[in-house]
């Protein structure tokens, strides 16, 4: 099976670290914009970049895993293309991502000065090794505030809620207990409306669970994708 790692709004690979190093032969995109290339305007858009990366490829047997609006790609995906997709593994997500208008606000008000925005994009890493935190920091001065502008753009319109019961796909849950971008109530109507999903609260961990518990997530995502070998 061939594990794809999806990274959230304004993020990029480097949130999989810990994964990449873990999962042998798995892949983390780079979403356009990441920094190279122009971001997607919408989800949708994206949904279709990632199929055609995987696509030319010629990725078999997918377990894709989304963070945040990666997540929202990974439920498009499920839902438009079931038929390329073994299972999904959404960590820190929800059926519709309304976003804060302050967050956007912060994303238009350094164009200019981007010491603000890159000071509140540290505080996202509590509990996270020093030195992947300043590899983080350098990655998101490269991607830069204009491009999470557009990623939380396209994550506010995004909304399946009436249609994440159609997804017929072995599904994992991952949200930290901490978690108030995501919170814990966004997986608990996943885990409740996606058939057969299963939900896994991790302690101690808020938005990007995966680098602050990340030993506790790579053993959740390692028992799925065993269980889909069964």
């Amino acid at each position: 099976m061939k594990l794809v790692f999806i990274h959230g709004a304004g993020s990029s690979s480097l949130a999989f670290y810990y994964q990449l190093q873990h999962f042998r032969n798995s892949k983390a995109l780079d979403l356009p914009g990441h920094p190279n290339g122009r971001p997607c305007p919408t989800i949708e858009q994206y949904l279709e970049w990632v199929r055609g990366f995987t696509t030319a490829r010629r990725y078999k047997n997918m377990v894709i895993c989304g963070h945040s609006m990666g997540g929202a790609i990974s439920m498009l995906y499920a839902l438009r293309y079931p038929e390329e997709v073994r299972g999904i593994i959404l960590l820190g997500t929800g059926a519709r991502l309304r976003v804060h208008p302050d967050f956007m606000q912060l994303g238009r008000d350094s164009v200019d000065d981007d010491s603000a925005w890159l000071e509140n994009q540290m505080a996202y890493y509590p509990g996270v090794a020093k030195d992947m935190v300043q590899s983080l920091k350098r990655r998101s001065k490269e991607i830069g505030p204009s491009v999470e502008l557009n990623d939380l753009m396209a994550c506010d319109q995004f909304d399946v809620m009436n249609e994440i019961q159609n997804i017929n796909l072995p599904t994992l849950v991952v949200c930290g207990d901490q978690d108030t971008m995501t919170p814990v109530k966004y997986a608990d109507y996943l885990s409740e409306n996606i058939p057969g999903a299963k939900k896994v609260i991790v302690p101690g961990a808020s938005h990007f669970v995966q680098l602050q518990k990340y030993k506790q997530v790579n053993a959740s995502i390692e028992e799925f994708v065993a269980s889909l070998k069964n």
